[in-house]
Parts: C-alpha cells; sequence; structure tokens
C-alpha cells in the first residue's frame, strides 16, 4: 500500500539520462518520485509504471525550466500534489559549444537560463515549504566545469561556476536549520548530450566514433573512463539522508581524476 508519509523527491531533467537514474535510485530508496524532462507520453508512461514498481508514488510534471514562472509552479504542483517536497535535485541542463566571438546570443540566454536561474527560481520556491516542514535537501547538479573551463563553452562554465556560487549561498542561509544545499559536480558521463560533442568531434578528426570516445576521454579523465551515473545517483541519495545533515555548501567533484592534474 502506497503511504503519504513517504518523502518525496523532486529531480528535474529526470526522463532521461542522470537525472533517471537519479528517480530510479530514489524510488528504490522508498521516496515518491516527481519526475519532470521531454519525451514521448509514452516512454513517460512506462517510466512511471517502472517508479511505481518499488512501491511508492511516481508522477509527471511538465513545465519550461527557462521560464521562471513555470518553474515556481513547477513546485508548487509537486506540494500540492504529494502534500510535501523533501528533496530538490536542480539537474536539468543544456549545451552549446562554439567560439566567444560566433556564440550566439540565445544560446547563451537558454544555456544560463535553464542551467543556472531555474535552479535559482526552484530553490527560492522550495525554501518556505521545507522551512515549513522543518527538513530538505537540495541538491545541484553542477560540472567539473564549475571549477575548471575548456574552450567553446563560454555559457556553460559560466553557468556551472555560477551553480556552485548559488549552492554555497543557499547552504550559509540554511546553516541554522534542517535543511542542506550542496552540488554534485561530474566530469563527462556517457549521456547523449555527450554522445553529440563526441559525434561532431569524430567527424572533425576523421576518426570512428570508439576512436573518439576513447581520444575524448583520455584528454580529461587521467582514469580513461567516463563516470557513471549510478555513481551520481549513489552519492544524491547520500546528500538527502541524515547521515549527511552537516555537509552545508560542499561541491562532490567526481571526474575520474580531471581536477587533480
Amino acid at each position: 500500500m502506497q503511504s503519504k508519509n513517504r518523502k518525496v523527491a523532486l529531480i528535474t531533467g529526470s526522463t532521461s539520462g542522470i537525472g533517471r537514474a537519479m528517480a530510479f535510485r530514489f524510488a528504490k530508496e522508498g521516496f515518491d518520485v516527481a519526475i519532470n524532462g521531454f519525451g514521448k507520453a509514452e516512454e513517460i508512461e512506462i517510466q512511471l509504471k517502472d517508479l511505481e514498481n518499488f512501491g511508492g508514488r511516481a508522477f509527471y510534471f511538465g513545465a519550461n525550466l527557462m521560464e521562471k514562472d513555470q518553474c515556481q509552479d513547477l513546485i508548487k504542483k509537486v506540494h500540492v500534489h504529494f502534500g510535501r517536497l523533501d528533496v530538490l535535485i536542480n539537474n536539468a541542463g543544456l549545451q552549446y559549444v562554439a567560439p566567444l566571438e560566433d556564440f550566439p546570443d540565445e544560446k547563451w540566454d537558454a544555456i544560463i537560463a535553464l542551467n543556472l536561474s531555474s535552479s535559482f527560481h526552484t530553490i527560492k520556491a522550495a525554501l518556505p515549504i521545507m522551512r515549513a516542514q522543518n527538513w530538505g535537501r537540495i541538491i545541484n547538479i553542477a560540472s567539473t566545469h564549475g571549477f575548471v573551463a575548456s574552450v567553446h563553452k563560454a555559457a556553460y562554465v559560466s553557468a556551472k561556476h555560477g551553480l556552485v556560487g548559488l549552492t554555497k549561498v543557499t547552504a550559509l542561509e540554511t546553516a541554522r536549520e534542517n535543511i542542506t544545499c550542496n552540488a554534485i559536480c561530474p566530469g563527462f558521463i556517457y549521456t547523449p548530450l555527450v554522445e553529440a560533442q563526441i559525434q561532431a568531434k569524430a567527424k572533425e578528426h576523421g576518426l570512428s566514433l570508439e576512436e573518439e570516445k576513447i581520444r575524448f576521454i583520455s584528454e580529461k579523465h587521467p582514469s580513461q573512463k567516463f563516470v557513471e551515473m549510478e555513481d551520481l545517483a549513489n552519492l544524491a541519495f547520500f546528500l538527502s539522508t541524515d547521515g549527511a545533515k552537516e555537509i552545508r555548501g560542499s561541491s562532490y567533484v567526481i571526474d575520474g581524476g580531471w581536477s587533480a592534474v
């Protein structure tokens, strides 16, 4: 029987990739799960049924997180539907690669809106709910690019640096409360977004996809391995437990040694 006393986790951008892995991790641990993202209706319905196989509730909330009002409305809808909101994971993201002088203004605006501003708006809307509950966990999915830069990624690097800063401010403003805010900063994960970059590079370098994968990851990760989505999901869950109650404003780098170089 489904219990309304279960904690509720909202993961943005959770119909695929990292967010999807996190949704399943939290469902397995007994959370009710709110998912959000793009995808075909029938595929989302299958995901919801698979999530509910773990015994909890799951519901899909559509929202264009590039719009402030829709960010705020997403939080309100999740709270009304489930009656609570315990864990907010800001995971939705967008990437575009181009030299600064050729970087389209509209791409800059879109990446900043989704990768940074949406987290500000969702956190702002979620904090009153978490304060009323006297419990909450906020996790921002940043990136190793929150600490280091790469050429042709002006908007993404700027947004992720900003997200690390937003994480610290949120942590300070909730430091005396039973609410924490932390960031997870992965290196490269073989998601569709990264695969598209590798396909473009393979064409540019005249290599096969597999050859380019090896060249691509070896350039950044001393481990020569991609980060696995489950690694992030496991850490996100830990940060949502009482065992992490005094971890505040931290940014956990999972990047195969990239930032250690």
